[in-house]
Parts: C-alpha cells; structure tokens; sequence
C-alpha cells in the first residue's frame, strides 16, 4: 500500500483503481497527490489481480466481485485509526467501494464513498445498470463523472435510472477518465484539479 500524506490531515481517502491501470496509472497518483495537498491523507493500492498482471507483465481481467471486495475490506484493516475514513475509487474501484459499504451497512465506520467516473453501464449497453446495491448505501456518496462517460453520460443518465442516494457532479467535457477533448478550450490539470477540489469539499462536508 502506498499512503499520499497530507500535512496535518483531516481525514484519509482508501482510493481503488479501475480494471484496466493500477495505483500508479497517471489519474490515480495525481488525483491523490491534489487531495493530499488539501489535507487528506490517500492510501493506494493494487487489488491482487493486478499484481499478478504486473509481475507478469500481462493484462489480466478482473476477479469476481466477491474475491475484489474481499480484498478491498482486508486493505481496510490499513486505515489510520485517529483519521475519518473515505473510501472510493476511479471506475471499478469506485463501483467496489459502493458496494462494500452497502454491504457493511449496519457495522460500517466509513464516513463516505466517492467514486470517480463511476460505471452505471458497460459502453453500449444501457440496459445492464450496475445500480441495483445503491438503495442499500446508508453512507453519503458523491460520484465525480465525465460530461462524455460512455459509462454514463450526463446526457442519458437522468432518463435511466434512479441514482439516488448518489449525488453526481459533472466534469465538463470529461471522458471515462474526466478528460476533456482540446476544441473544449479546458486541460486534462484543470479538470482532474476539480474533481479532487469536488472530492476534499465532500469530505469536509462530512465532517
């Protein structure tokens, strides 16, 4: 595991990737290193797939969902003891982080999830909805999402699904990885500035 440490830290951030890059992907390690230079200390780390895909350096697909958050819970174990807890993840490692805390519902002591450019649906495929665990989330969840996600877009998301409890802030013009095309006239910094700007604001509202 790999802490970002924040100077004086208000709380700590347990961030999970997404399927296809590991911690140390460019989204991952900057978006920790904005958030720490607000005050939240992130802890990164690479899900057990992952490693085996970099010691063999070959992509490998993701475990069931069942050994992932499996995982995820033992990282948890991690966390600082005298620090507010967050958990959350870019894509998959966000869709994990929200369904561990609806699972944990009643014993958890997590403050709150954030998932960046969370996967509502695979590409294309609008009628396969991974938001059937999100009644079971009893802990605030902000969702920082791509304007273009095909994952979900900002354009088709109100008209499928009911997202509740999930709160959505949308990054202009952003993709899966809430980059913006150039004709935009805005930069990858700027928006990745403010989804981490989006993220410490949540945390701080929780406290």
């Amino acid at each position: 595991m790999q802490w970002i440490k924040a100077h004086n830290p208000i709380a700590q951030f347990i961030f999970a990737h997404g399927a296809g890059a590991g911690m140390d992907s460019d989204f991952m390690q900057q978006v920790a290193k904005l958030m720490a230079s607000q005050g939240v200390s992130v802890g990164l780390f690479d899900f057990p797939y992952m490693r085996k895909a970099k010691a063999q350096n070959k992509r490998r697909p993701p475990d069931r969902a069942d050994k992932l958050l499996a995982s995820f819970n033992d990282v948890l174990a991690s966390a600082q003891q005298d620090l507010p807890l967050f958990i959350g993840g870019k894509s998959m490692g966000g869709r994990m982080a929200s369904m561990l805390v609806a699972e944990r519902a009643s014993q958890t002591h997590i403050e709150g999830v954030i998932a960046f450019g969370y996967p509502f649906h695979p590409p294309g495929k609008k009628d396969t909805l991974r938001v059937a665990h999100f009644c079971d989330i009893k802990v605030p969840f902000c969702v920082v999402q791509g304007e273009r996600d095909t994952f979900g877009k900002r354009d088709e998301l109100s008209t499928l699904a009911d997202t509740s409890p999930a709160t959505i802030h949308w990054i202009q013009d952003g993709d899966h990885s809430l980059v913006p095309r150039k004709k935009s006239g805005l930069t990858q910094q700027q928006n990745w500035q403010q989804a981490a700007d989006i993220a410490v604001r949540f945390i701080k509202e929780q406290l």
